[in-house]
């Protein structure tokens, strides 16, 4: 039975297995493929969208999960020419070396923002602390998120 959602604005209907992971679903099903699979288990963050809004793991949220929810990759979040406020810090302070790891580190950054617009260094340091980066950005990853709390409350 065709599953429901909202995926990034767009009404979708996917017909794939209701325990089937988001993650392979964004992926394979949908070909989106900026949310990443770093560890399978929900301990690393890659795999971070917004689901109503909150950060959760993809590799671990069941696509029967989201029926009748919305749900926002970071496709979804902004684009080249008009990238969301975090995308904007992120780029600006170079945050990503490699890059695997940042757009789980982006969504879990846009709901702390989303939820906390002036974050502290410790709220920062919390909600940021499930999303792990094997570079070590951590410092950039900080700033980055000050400045787009800067940008967002600028607008």
């Amino acid at each position: 039975m065709p599953i429901s959602f909202t995926l990034n604005g767009t009404s979708r209907s996917v017909d794939l297995p209701d325990d089937m992971p988001l993650l392979w679903v964004l992926r394979d099903g949908l070909d989106l493929t900026g949310t990443k699979y770093g560890c399978g288990v929900a301990a690393c963050g890659a795999c971070t969208v917004l689901v109503d809004g909150q950060a959760v793991r993809s590799c671990q949220t069941p696509l029967a999960d989201v029926s009748g929810l919305t749900v926002t990759t970071i496709e979804g979040l902004g684009t080249p020419d008009a990238m969301h406020a975090v995308q904007a810090a992120w780029f600006d302070a170079q945050v990503a070396q490699c890059g695997y790891c940042q757009s789980g580190q982006i969504m879990q950054a846009a709901a702390l923002l989303a939820a906390t617009p002036n974050p502290t260094d410790a709220e920062i340091d919390e909600a940021m602390s499930g999303n792990l980066c094997r570079c070590g950005t951590y410092p950039r990853i900080r700033a980055a998120v000050k400045d787009a709390a800067k940008r967002l409350t600028e607008v």
